[in-house]
C-alpha cells in the first residue's frame, strides 16, 4: 500500500508500505493491505512501518490517518 507521513513543515516518508502500525487515540492499531476505509485521530508515539527494505519507525506528536483503497495519508504534528 502506498504511505504518505507529512508534517507541516515536510514530507517526511513516501513509499510502499506492507503494514503499519499506528498510535491511536484509544490504543495502537495496524493497517495491512486492502484495510476497510478509516479516518481516525493519532496521539504522540511511533508510527511503525514494514517494508520491504525492512522496519521503519517515525515519531509524531499526535495528528490524523486516513486509510482508502490502499492509500495510507498521516498528517502528523
Amino acid at each position: 500500500m502506498k504511505v504518505e507521513i507529512i508534517s507541516p513543515n515536510k514530507l517526511i516518508f513516501e513509499g510502499e508500505a506492507n503494514s503499519l502500525l499506528l498510535p491511536g487515540k484509544d490504543g495502537s492499531f495496524g493497517v495491512l493491505n486492502d484495510h476497510a476505509p478509516i479516518i481516525s485521530s493519532l496521539t504522540e508515539g511511533s508510527v511503525k512501518l514494514s517494508t520491504d527494505e525492512g522496519e521503519k519507525s517515525y515519531e509524531i506528536n499526535g495528528g490524523v490517518v486516513e486509510v482508502l483503497k490502499n492509500k495510507v495519508i498521516i498528517l502528523a504534528d
